[in-house]
């Protein structure tokens, strides 16, 4: 079984340069290496041309010269040649066992499809060490349980994976491609959550290993779609994506079930009904408003796209 490593990577040299540090010292060794960046990314190609960071590494660098996540990740997995391939985001840090692991999975189960992991988040000077076992799936009203930073327990079965650390089967992938429909001029938010739900539709098993693991220091994302300080525009966009990704892929009823309880409930990133409602006597009153029009133009949007 070949391994190929998919790294999509943009203004962020330190990160890389931990990143590929980490690609050095695995276990398992990779095949194929795959660093998509763009052209004009100077800081980035003079990273890649350190023999102290890249080493011995198969590494291949691929030029993208659209904006996006997508299309950076849709080219690297035009360029990927292995039989799995692992993608990790350049400010993640793959533990020394983790195409180890990988390799293992998906050898030892022919209709796994899909695999994810924990990453071990380090944010603000501190680790993020929670514990839980409700891990990446959707709830019969669409609400989204993420959790794959603090998952625990055994490997098991979820409905969705985490950008950071996700791999694919490339027979499961043949045919597919993140979603060019997705909004946003940098992270594209929801793409993975879009990609793995596309896998298992198609009838391979998505499956979460929290001992599968990497090291994860968020990185300031370049463009509009940042981490903490979301603008109206980002959180139509995130809210854009949310709602195709959930008209795309979820079955009939639950799909239905899923627009309402998003229209009345939601949560506090994608405001449904309820949350202006109790704000009305809140000082934060005008940015929950303000939150909840982005939120429910971009679900309007979406499901103009997705009828």
């Amino acid at each position: 079984m070949k391994l190929t490593v998919l790294v999509p990577s943009y203004r962020r040299p330190d990160d890389l340069a931990r990143c590929l540090k980490a690609l050095q010292q695995q276990v398992r060794p990779a095949d194929q290496v795959v660093v998509v960046v763009r052209p004009d990314d100077y800081v980035t190609h003079t990273v890649l041309a350190e023999p102290g960071v890249t080493g011995a590494l198969p590494l291949e660098c691929v030029i993208v010269e659209a904006k996006g996540l997508v299309a950076a990740l849709n080219l690297g997995l035009e360029k990927s040649a292995g039989d799995v391939i692992a993608i990790t985001d350049d400010d993640a840090a793959p533990h020394r066992d983790w195409l180890q692991r990988i390799e293992a999975a998906f050898a030892a189960e022919p209709k796994l499809g899909a695999l994810g992991g924990r990453d071990w988040v380090h944010e603000r000077g501190r680790l993020l060490d929670g514990r839980r076992e409700d891990v990446g799936r959707i709830l019969l009203t669409g609400k989204i349980i993420g959790n794959h930073h603090l998952g625990v327990g055994g490997a098991r079965e979820v409905d969705l994976l985490k950008g950071v650390n996700m791999s694919y089967r490339r027979a499961a992938i043949h045919d597919i491609r993140f979603d060019e429909r997705l909004r946003g001029s940098g992270a594209q938010v929801h793409n993975d959550m879009a990609f793995s739900m596309r896998v298992k539709r198609a009838g391979w098993k998505v499956m979460y290993d929290p001992q599968v693991a990497v090291d994860h220091f968020p990185a300031p994302r370049i463009g509009e779609d940042q981490r903490h300080t979301q603008s109206a525009i980002s959180i139509c966009n995130a809210a854009y994506n949310l709602h195709l990704t959930l008209r795309e892929y979820l079955p009939p009823m639950q799909r239905m079930l899923a627009w309402w309880w998003w229209t009345l409930v939601g949560t506090r990133v994608y405001p449904g009904l309820v949350h202006p409602l109790l704000a009305l006597v809140s000082k934060n009153g005008a940015t929950v408003r303000e939150r909840w029009r982005a939120a429910r133009l971009g679900a309007h949007e979406a499901r103009k796209v997705t009828p």
